[in-house]
């Protein structure tokens, strides 16, 4: 590219194409030695080598410290519609070869940057897709991406949830909103595994559901049979639908919100649930396993799901403390011989740390612990091999004694 040109563009800093080589899509503000064109935000620029050698397309964000996510590789691709179109059709194959989606009709269609979209989250609820922009390309390509999801998925409604934090970080306000065929309400009934579940798009955590969670519900149903079972940060009791469906004597819910709990009550009735074996308990976790301790109450199997701990690398030492103390109260509840399903959701909790972390809860619990059965977010939830940061969530089925 000569000065001549009007093509925006970043130009690396000398040996700092190393991540593109290995394909990884973002390039940080400490890598760009200058810029060309003065792009705006969310425009479109080429990423030079500090030699001049066009490397990527990518999408340009000025106030993050991620200043640029790569569309693509190939020159000669446009980031147009007919662009966003081929990686849609990309994500939803594969997501059709790994599921019934008959039967199985609450789906993740685009992982982000796991799908050569970053910034991009979509989650398919039956006939409502639900569409987070999290960066500024991702936003400045609102248009060209709704009219390719339309192409893909024809009459489907579409709701934005574009109301995340990091989305400040992109210097971008947080938005919501009907973008195509508006319903009056945002709840949709989903299929999963023979249970059927309300997911409220506009009032829901994240898109309104936690799809990554399907394969544990599974794995909790296969240990279930005449357990009694607590459901900790329970949210809208869909372990508890899957416990009771696999045959459990009882369960506890526990969260401190009263729609979340509402629902769970809601979905024990959809799936023509014994109610007298579900409890719905408003309470602060924390506070009310350590309750639990006191009176001696103990139970089969504990499922312990909490919120991330871990925003930034900062935080990351809080947040084994925080991971370390809820575990080993947990375990102080479970009968011996019985089951601690406990999950972590913090990106930068390592699958080893998180490992070490529940080990280290053991010891202060006094109790033997089993690694029985390692658990991570459902196949919807792709990790691309360039991309280790989209692996998330890990869980440990833990046995302890």
């Amino acid at each position: 590219m000569n000065n001549s040109s009007t093509v925006p563009a970043v130009i690396l800093a000398e040996g700092r194409e190393k991540a593109l080589n290995r394909k990884h899509p973002w390039i940080f503000s400490n890598a760009i030695a200058k810029v060309h064109n003065t792009p705006n935000r969310g425009d479109t620029v080429a990423v030079l080598s500090s030699k001049g050698e066009w490397l990527a397309w990518a999408a340009y964000s000025p106030a993050s410290q991620i200043r640029a996510r790569i569309w693509s590789f190939q020159q000669h691709e446009q980031i147009d519609q007919a662009f966003f179109k081929q990686r849609l059709q990309r994500a939803w194959r594969l997501r059709q070869s790994l599921f019934n989606t008959e039967e199985t009709n609450g789906l993740r269609v685009v992982a982000a940057e796991s799908d050569g979209l970053p910034g991009i989250t979509i989650d398919k609820y039956q006939d409502v897709l639900v569409v987070q922009l999290l960066s500024a390309g991702a936003d400045a390509k609102r248009k060209q991406l709704v009219a390719a999801l339309l192409e893909v998925f024809p009459k489907h409604s579409i709701y934005e949830r574009s109301d995340v934090d990091v989305r400040k970080k992109e210097g971008l306000p947080l938005v919501t909103g009907w973008l195509h065929l508006p319903r009056d309400s945002g709840e949709v009934l989903i299929k999963e595994h023979g249970m059927t579940l309300v997911v409220d798009v506009v009032n829901g955590h994240k898109t309104g559901f936690y799809l990554d969670q399907r394969v544990n519900r599974a794995a909790l149903r296969r240990f279930a049979k005449d357990a009694n079972i607590l459901n900790c940060f329970s949210y809208t009791g869909t372990f508890a639908v899957a416990a009771l469906m696999g045959g459990a004597k009882h369960v506890t819910n526990v969260d401190l919100s009263d729609l979340a709990l509402e629902t769970a009550a809601r979905n024990a009735e959809l799936n023509r649930l014994d109610l007298s074996k579900l409890s719905n308990q408003k309470a602060d976790v924390f506070k009310l396993l350590r309750q639990y301790q006191e009176q001696g109450k103990t139970f089969d199997i504990v499922v312990l799901d909490p919120p991330k701990f871990a925003d930034n690398k900062a935080q990351l030492n809080s947040a084994c403390r925080g991971y370390k103390d809820i575990n080993r109260v947990a375990m102080q509840l479970v009968k011996p011989g019985g089951l601690l399903f406990t999950f972590s959701c913090s990106g930068l909790m390592e699958e080893s740390l998180f490992q070490k972390v529940v080990a280290d809860a053991a010891l202060d619990a006094k109790r033997d612990c089993l690694f029985i059965e390692r658990l991570q977010q459902d196949s919807d939830h792709p990790v691309a091999s360039f991309y280790p940061e989209g692996y998330y969530l890990k869980g440990l089925i833990c046995k302890i004694y």
